[in-house]
């Protein structure tokens, strides 16, 4: 285990490790223990009906969901609803490399988890801990798509609507190539030492040298051509890249991102259905809005609307944001009002 000062509740707050218990894995072997850890906002009314799940995309937790998108003034409203957000095994909070005590599954010895997996253990936790078998919405944004995706395949019964934001239902192979250079910057980092680093500091370089490939393609072309790092009181792109992004990623563990990475590479609900995209998404009940943001490198809109024709009833939203896939931290004024409307109009829809 080591301790990392990043992943305290001093900058993730208010959240509680539960623990489900043994989780067999899709690839084989199991986490023992699985402790997830969860923030809840609202209360789950007497028919429990009224319940929202939020699942983490990669290097997030909940926290920028309670900054950004959940308050009464926003959709996500919970003076109506009772949200839960689950981080995704691996995030650094749920049971991960870095965090586990358990020495068989520490470090490089971590299992290797699907995004299945994660929605077994949510699924798990939502009815053995609150009592919930039926989710008025799942929404999640990149991996959180991802795993909205699989809920809505998987248990569609369970699932009312679905929001996948900035997300794909099967990961394409450009996008499996993006995920594999940004390992490839922890990977050759000589303080790496295969997964058994005695800090997060010895990995340093690569971390750093991670961030500048998500500067590369988390932001849009336009992002960069525009300077919009200017309005969030930078004065040059090297300012921003030192104040805000490499600072984000050279605090974090990089077993864990890597642990992400793998499960995102992976992420094809086409696995049920003998890889038949059609008839996986066919499977989905949900009324479900595909949103993916105009800019994004990542998951482009073609893909996302690709995906969106074959699941029935489901609508387009695109979200045009300048700063591409990075525009799910929020940060442009004009983001989380095209997210509320979207999301209000959802829950309004009878499902």
């Amino acid at each position: 285990m080591i301790d990392n000062p990043y992943y305290s509740g001093d900058v993730h707050k208010d959240f509680e490790l539960i623990s489900i218990g043994r989780l067999d894995l899709e690839e084989g072997g199991a986490i023992p223990d699985l402790k997830l850890a969860v923030r809840t906002w609202g209360t789950l009314n007497a028919n429990k009906d009224n319940a929202i799940l939020i699942p983490t995309w990669y290097s997030g937790t909940h926290q920028i969901w309670a900054d950004a998108y959940i308050g009464e003034d926003h959709a996500l409203d919970p003076s109506r609803y009772f949200i839960v957000s689950v981080n995704q095994i691996g995030n650094g909070l749920s049971t991960s490399p870095h965090n586990t005590d358990d020495a068989s599954i520490s470090m490089s010895r971590f299992p290797k988890v699907r995004i299945g997996d994660d929605v077994v253990a949510q699924e798990r936790l939502l009815r053995e801990h609150f009592g919930i078998d039926r989710l008025a919405l799942v929404v999640g944004g990149s991996m959180g798509a991802q795993q909205t995706y699989e809920w809505a395949v998987r248990f569609p019964e369970k699932v009312r609507r679905a929001a996948p934001i900035a997300g794909t239902a099967q990961n394409t192979p450009h996008d499996f190539l993006f995920t594999e250079a940004l390992n490839e910057q922890i990977w050759s980092d000589p303080g790496w030492n295969g997964g058994e680093y005695a800090s997060h500091t010895e990995v340093a370089d690569g971390l750093t040298r991670h961030a500048n490939i998500w500067a590369i393609l988390g932001f849009s072309t336009e992002f960069w051509k525009q300077e919009v790092w200017r309005a969030l009181e930078f004065e040059s792109k090297e300012a921003f890249l030192d104040g805000f992004l490499r600072p984000y990623f050279t605090a974090m563990d990089p077993n864990d991102l890597l642990t992400m990475a793998w499960k995102w590479q992976r992420g094809d609900v086409a696995r049920h259905t003998g890889g038949d995209l059609a008839a996986a998404l066919g499977r989905i009940t949900a009324k479900t809005f595909v949103m993916p943001i105009d800019e994004d490198m990542f998951f482009p809109v073609r893909d996302c609307a690709a995906e969106q024709a074959l699941i029935p009833g489901s609508e387009l939203r695109v979200i045009e944001d300048v700063l591409g896939h990075l525009g799910l931290f929020a940060v442009a004024p004009t983001y989380m009002p095209q997210i509320d409307r979207h999301l209000a109009e959802l829950l309004a829809t009878p499902a």
